[in-house]
């Protein structure tokens, strides 16, 4: 299949099978502090109950392996997989996306055993290597998942008026490493950008292809929450010369005047409410901020293109990803981790890019269109998920995932 790439290194199966283990165990971690109602809550529908991401990895699982490869397998239950497809046309009807937080029923306890049911059942599909590829992305699915968990979660309980924790935040202060490091420079030139060769990646990452990079520099941080300070404290929200046409509109709907989860000196965790830290990256902000912010600054936003060929030799399992429950950015000094980082370049097709047969085609290509790519990696994704080539995307009016920003300049 063309959707993802493996290796076929040997013992490939093996190491899929113990991460397949590790990935089903950590998902029902990150639920362990939850109640069956936090569980249920949907905050937006741009969100999803945590239960409802549970079980639509696990459905992912059961329909496109179980399901569809030989072995006498039989539904866990046949009505669920229209309470869980997400935005696969080819599996027919199903439940609407913003009405999600409406499914009290199943609970959480009946979701946990549809997980240990479907995980028994893929030990027998686990070993196989003609299943490897799609194993693969499966697992690539739901750790995308884990973080849309924490995410979403974060944003249900700053909706409650008590601002409840979701769990302790990591203790300890990393090194920031900041002023270590000077501009990262390019001389520009062409670039071959995409996946090439062994390992996953997921389809939209390839095929890979040439560009023209003209000479340029990538900061070697992200902007700051004292920085946003500056910017807010001069009026960036007021000025309209600042924004493009659409965000300075959507300023204007929204009354929009800071990132959200602020208000005065603080701001919304997974752990509470807790005083800024001004040397933290600034997060939760739009591309329309992220790019109002970088005009301010008389910079710009980098495109993919030139952050792929900056990160190129960067250790994409560095810096603050995440580990464990509760995640919070504190800056790193890295390229990857803290937050994802917005550019300016279109979510689109690369040259001969062709979606896979079948359903799992429509996992990235129909969406490219109105949305803008993010490179790196936040707080929230799983440790080793990401990678240089990897293109998250969201419209450019969504905040509630731990988005940043790092400047860009031409040479």
């Amino acid at each position: 299949m063309d959707l993802a790439h493996s290796s076929s290194a040997a013992g490939r199966s093996r190491s899929l099978s113990e991460r397949f283990r590790a990935l089903r165990s950590a998902s029902v971690s990150l639920v362990s502090p939850l109640s069956d109602a936090d569980a249920t809550i949907q905050s937006m529908p741009d969100a999803s109950p945590a239960k409802w991401h549970l079980a639509h990895t696990t459905w992912f699982f059961e329909t496109f392996l179980l399901r569809d490869h030989p072995g006498g397998y039989r539904l866990f239950d046949e009505r669920w997989p229209y309470l869980f497809n997400s935005y696969y046309e080819a599996e027919g009807e199903r439940h609407a996306r913003a009405a999600r937080g409406m499914l009290s029923r199943p609970s959480l306890d009946e979701v946990l055993a549809y997980r240990a049911h479907v995980d028994e059942a893929m030990e027998g599909l686990l070993g196989r290597e003609e299943l490897a590829d799609l194993i693969a992305l499966g697992i690539a699915h739901e750790e995308q998942h884990q973080e849309l968990l924490l995410t979403d979660i974060k944003h249900a309980l700053w909706r409650n008026p008590l601002g409840p924790a979701y769990g302790d935040l990591p203790s300890g202060v990393m090194d920031r490493g900041e002023g270590a490091l000077g501009w990262i420079e390019h001389p520009g030139g062409i670039a071959m950008i995409g996946h090439k060769g062994a390992g996953f990646a997921f389809d939209n990452e390839g095929p890979a292809h040439r560009v023209l990079l003209e000479p340029f520099a990538l900061s070697p941080r992200l902007v700051t929450n004292r920085e946003w300070d500056a910017f807010i404290a001069d009026g960036g929200y007021r000025t309209a010369g600042l924004w493009l046409s659409d965000g300075w509109a959507w300023v204007q709907e929204n009354a929009i005047a800071a990132p959200l989860y602020w208000r005065e000196g603080e701001a919304f965790t997974l752990g509470g409410w807790r005083v800024r830290d001004p040397e933290a990256p600034v997060t939760h902000i739009s591309h329309y901020e992220a790019d109002a912010y970088a005009t301010w600054a008389g910079m710009r936003l980098p495109t993919e293109f030139e952050w792929e060929v900056a990160a190129r030799d960067s250790d994409p399992a560095a810096g603050v990803q995440c580990d464990g429950l509760a995640v919070h950015p504190v800056g790193s000094g890295q390229l990857f981790g803290d937050c994802w980082q917005w550019t300016r370049s279109a979510y689109l097709p690369y040259p001969r890019f062709r979606p896979a047969e079948g359903a799992v085609g429509e996992y990235n290509g129909k969406f490219m269109s109105g949305q803008c790519v993010l490179k790196g990696a936040s707080c929230a994704t799983p440790r080793g998920h990401s990678r240089a080539t990897y293109r998250n995307f969201f419209q450019p009016y969504q905040r509630w995932q731990f988005t940043g920003l790092r400047l860009a300049r031409d040479l």
